[in-house]
Parts: structure tokens; sequence; C-alpha cells
């Protein structure tokens, strides 16, 4: 028995980034826990959730929709990492690997996205 959402390689792939931000974000200062931390985990979970939510009892239209909010949600991300590398908690090569990440995800979540019918 699985939910259908669960095969999805946007899915997974948003899982997996958000395991990967939450492991980041713990490694930023203190003061951080409340700013940045925060919201890097927050909108890195964000993708997956949204994901899930809209493949479920939703029309093609509402699906969509869910799937522009992850969307949207990876742009968040990115920008996290950017102010990530610009306040030297993060190195560039690291925030290299991040970014093609996210971008790849951005890719396969519109692609994926265009192919449903409202």
């Amino acid at each position: 028995m699985r939910f259908k959402f669960e095969d999805l390689i946007i899915w997974q792939k948003g899982m997996d980034l958000g395991e990967s931000m939450n492991s980041l974000a713990r490694a930023f200062p203190n003061d951080e826990v409340f700013n940045l931390s925060s919201q890097l985990k927050r909108a890195s979970d964000s993708i997956a959730l949204n994901i899930s939510e809209g493949s479920i009892l939703q029309s093609g239209k509402e699906y969509r929709k869910f799937l522009g909010y992850a969307i949207r949600s990876i742009g968040e991300v990115v920008t996290c990492l950017h102010k990530a590398k610009r306040r030297d908690y993060i190195s560039e090569q690291d925030f290299q690997t991040y970014y093609k990440n996210c971008f790849d995800l951005m890719n396969m979540t519109i692609a994926f996205r265009n192919k449903i019918n409202e």
C-alpha cells in the first residue's frame, strides 16, 4: 500500500532536499535559529508537502496550483542559499551543489506541471 505521490521523483527529490537543508540549517549560527535557519527549513519542507497535498483529491487545475507553490518554495530555498553564502555559512562549492539540486528539481517540477491538464 502506497500513496501515488510517493512514486513521484519530484516528491522523492523534494524530500531529499528538505532533509539536506535541515542538516545545513542546523550548522548555522544560533542567532539565525528564528531567522534564516527557520525560513530555509520551512521553505524546503514546503516543496514535498505541496507536491503531496496537490496530488490527493484535487482537480488538474488545483494540482497545478500546488505544484506552483512547490516551485515558488524552491525559489525561496535558493534565496536562502544565497543569503547563507553571503554570510559565509556555506562554501561556494556547497552552494553550487545545492543550487544545482534546486535548479534541476525546479525544471523537473515545471515539466511535470506542464503535463497535467486543467
